[in-house]
């Protein structure tokens, strides 16, 4: 497993999946029980598998079904953060978002996430 396994999975494995049950299946490998996810800057974290499990499934059904995340580079880790950044979007078409994902890491797990959306170019 490379150091940066974990966020990478977060991404890949959890995120990319629309499958409710295996989503949540997954996440005990990657996240702490309690992680939370920091969507933004000043919004109240959302906190435990289940909470996040559902708010990817809110997302995912305001995107098409060719819409995958892709990292943008290999992921990396220094210490107890590890750092990803993606796109969004379907294959051979301009990603619909971009941004960079930090991941805290704790006991083998991924404790916080911190979402750093990138600025729409037409916003």
């Amino acid at each position: 497993m490379n150091a940066a396994q974990l966020i990478e999975d977060s991404l890949l494995v959890i995120w990319n999946d629309r499958d409710v049950n295996r989503r949540l299946a997954a996440m005990p490998g990657v996240y702490a029980p309690d992680m939370a996810f920091f969507e933004g800057h000043g919004a109240e974290p959302i906190t435990g598998h289940q909470a996040i499990n559902e708010l990817i499934t809110k997302l995912q059904a305001g995107w098409s079904l060719e819409f995958k995340f892709e990292l943008i580079k290999p992921a990396q880790a220094n210490s107890s953060v590890q750092l990803v950044t993606w796109q969004l979007g379907a294959a051979g078409i301009a990603p619909v978002a971009t941004g960079s994902d930090v991941a805290i890491v704790e006991n083998g797990l991924i404790k916080s996430l911190y979402l750093f959306l990138d600025s729409s170019e037409d916003a």
